[in-house]
């Protein structure tokens, strides 16, 4: 979507750890910055290593990816007919340059029934997702309104990574 081709994705299987006391940009951007660095042991130089780390927040608390059905839908109660906000650390790495980025989006949700809670919790969508739902799949109907960059809720904010990628003289203008 935003240009670039000829791309390998390469998972870190590390495990993502945050550091007590740090503020949801602190620790969005650390994450995002030591899965890079894992990676590029993998690369090459000259390669470019894109990498991202979301968490969901409500109320300062993080809310990661659900541990059970139950927590899920604990989850997805409390997110309920509220808003919460969803930061993504992005960081781009090139032999020694390293430039990192933030972006918070604030999500706004719609009062969610406990039939569509316990529904969509059995659909398997919202396991592996940090807030525990998709906003580019079932959950989108969940939000009533987002303030911010729309990409960033599914985890990698196209814009300012088009922008970042720019500054880092990987891609050209649109």
């Amino acid at each position: 979507m935003i240009g670039i081709g000829g791309f390998e994705i390469i998972a870190d299987d590390s495990e993502e750890v945050a550091a007590p006391g740090l503020s949801p940009e602190q620790t969005v951007r650390r994450i995002a910055l030591a899965k890079g660095k894992n990676v590029s042991r993998f690369c090459g130089p000259d390669d470019i290593i894109i990498a991202a780390d979301t968490l969901v927040y409500l109320d300062g608390r993080p809310l990661g990816k659900p541990e059970s059905p139950a927590d899920a839908e604990s989850m997805l109660r409390e997110l309920s007919g509220r808003r919460h906000s969803v930061y993504t650390g992005v960081a781009l790495l090139r032999g020694g340059e390293e430039v990192t980025d933030v972006v918070k989006t604030d999500v706004f949700f719609r009062e969610i029934s406990s039939a569509e809670i316990s529904n969509y919790v059995r659909s398997g969508e919202p396991m592996d997702k940090a807030g525990a739902y998709a906003a580019q799949g079932a959950g989108s109907v969940f939000i009533e309104r987002i303030e911010g960059e729309f990409f960033n809720v599914m985890g990698l904010p196209l814009c300012r990574l088009s922008l970042m990628l720019r500054e880092f003289g990987a891609i050209s203008e649109v």
